[in-house]
């Protein structure tokens, strides 16, 4: 079996955890903060796990993360 290329726009996205969970993080924290409450851009900080939907795909983009 060849090789499987890793996508690259996925490696940066996305990481494993412990429990082979990926891990992203948060959308809307690039501009237009003034009118975002401070607590909200805190919160857009960290970072969550995937959607359970996505999981498979996600491991498919990534296979040797």
């Amino acid at each position: 079996m060849p090789k499987i290329k890793t996508h690259s726009g996925a490696k940066k996205r996305f990481k494993l955890s412990k429990n082979g969970k990926p891990i992203r993080g948060h959308a809307y924290k690039s501009h237009i903060l003034t009118k975002k409450s401070t607590k909200r851009k805190r919160g857009l900080r960290k970072t969550s796990v995937a959607d359970k939907t996505n999981v498979n795909q996600i491991k498919r983009l990534i296979p040797y993360k």
